[in-house]
């Protein structure tokens, strides 16, 4: 394989992702695929951007949840 191209089974792990859900995907059209009658490719360049994208998220939900919590607040305080 020439490495523009993955397996489902590469793919799913390239994307940290279950199988089924990339299979999903590619019938959805969300992700572009060849099949080979046997099984598919799937386009790794395509992910160039998603995989920009991911990273991005990942930082973000990271700054989030390194900001300290705010002190617990009881709602229910009835004085």
């Amino acid at each position: 394989m020439n490495g523009v191209y993955l397996t489902l089974k590469e793919a799913a792990e390239y994307l940290s992702m279950p199988e089924p859900q990339i299979e999903n995907l590619i019938f959805q059209k969300k992700i572009r695929a060849i099949h080979d009658g046997d099984q598919y490719l799937i386009y790794k360049d395509q992910f160039n951007t998603h995989m920009k994208q991911v990273e991005k998220y990942k930082m973000l939900v990271e700054e989030i949840l390194n900001e300290p919590v705010p002190e617990d607040i009881d709602i229910k305080d009835e004085d």
